[in-house]
């Protein structure tokens, strides 16, 4: 019989995350009279003591239109590559069974983990040594396979497309070529479609390595056609041919993720150095991610909230809630996790954006 249910959120922050919390406190505790455990700071609120609150009605009251998330998040605690400082040098250790203890002792039944590629596998991983866990996915990249489409990602192009808009007047009236670099990671999703909403006039993503050379020889003729003004979209993960990602700290640096940042200034200086081409360069960064979540978000949010706690009423553990066309359904974690969700160069989008007369870098 279940009676308590915990819920965490890993990774970064992310517009929805909020809402998620709200469908599965309302849908348990209306519906089927649980008890809801929030775990504060991701796998983080586990590893040692646990860090954790009641969840109740009155607490998920009005957070539907919030950003962020009231629990905290976590992108550095991996409990199988944990930091621990031993001998003044910091260390992985794995301390995934100490986590496991640390749940076991909070008298949950089971576990929704909120997050995305990183977060997803660490609770498939939890799930085989014995905790019942179901999985929320969660990230603006989009970048998630099992899903349609994560929530988080349309508040993410609807701030970039505003931005762009913003961009226009300006670049227009300077006569300058604006580069906007946007979050995206290893997926040219939030680049591509802001950028087709946006009429921006290049359109950088990782999947489609850019020839430099051809990106300027495309700004230069619209110069000569009269168009002075030049927009181009770059993801923070884009690279030249032949080049490699921008990086501003490895992996090992960070005890995590590498973090991606400087494409847009490489591009810029390129465009500045050996075409003289003035430019601008705006980075957006965390902008992204925060504020109030759109209409969408918001709905798909409870939806999988609600549905991640109909999940754990039906045993279903090890799966995942994900949206497949208009329905919300599950699938396992293991398949919806195993390869990445990226941009076709050849699907429809690119030949859109490209129809449309945008400059893709090839």
């Amino acid at each position: 019989m279940i009676q308590t249910i915990a819920i965490l959120n890993g990774g970064g922050d992310c517009p929805g995350l909020n809402g998620v919390i709200r469908g599965v406190v309302r849908a348990a505790v209306l519906q089927r009279n649980w008890r809801v455990l929030g775990i504060e700071d991701g796998f983080d609120g586990l590893v040692d003591r646990p860090r954790y609150r009641d969840l109740d009605l009155a607490c998920v009251q009005g957070i539907l239109p919030r950003g962020g998330t009231i629990l905290g998040t976590s992108n550095r605690g991996n409990p199988f590559r944990y930091p621990v400082k031993v001998d003044g040098k910091v260390c992985l250790q794995d301390v995934s069974e100490r986590v496991l203890n640390n749940f076991r002792q909070l008298g949950a039944q089971a576990l929704i983990a909120v997050g995305g590629d990183g977060t997803l596998k660490i609770a498939r991983r939890l799930n085989d040594m014995g905790m019942p866990v179901v999985g929320v996915p969660k990230t603006i990249d989009n970048d998630l396979r099992g899903t349609d489409v994560t929530f988080g990602y349309n508040t993410a192009v609807s701030i970039v497309t505003e931005a762009l808009d913003r961009l226009q007047t300006t670049a227009e009236s300077h006569h300058r070529v604006m580069v906007l670099e946007v979050m995206g990671r290893d997926a040219g999703w939030i680049a591509l479609e802001s950028g087709i909403a946006g009429s921006a006039d290049v359109i950088l993503i990782p999947e489609i390595p850019f020839d430099l050379e051809k990106v300027c020889r495309h700004i230069v003729r619209r110069r000569s056609a009269g168009n002075r003004a030049t927009i181009v979209v770059v993801a923070e993960g884009a690279f030249p041919v032949g080049g490699h990602k921008v990086v501003q700290a490895t992996a090992e640096e960070t005890f995590g993720l590498e973090r991606l940042g400087g494409i847009g200034h490489y591009v810029a200086d390129a465009f500045e150095r050996v075409h003289g081409l003035e430019t601008r360069v705006v980075v957006l960064g965390h902008v992204q991610r925060g504020g109030s979540p759109t209409h969408f978000d918001r709905i798909l949010a409870s939806r999988f909230g609600v549905k991640a706690v109909d999940l754990i009423d039906r045993g279903q553990f090890g799966e995942m809630v994900v949206l497949k066309g208009r329905e919300v359904v599950a699938m396992p974690i293991e398949d919806a996790v195993c390869t990445q969700n990226r941009v076709d160069p050849k699907g429809n989008l690119v030949w859109t954006a490209e129809q449309l007369g945008i400059m893709m870098g090839r």
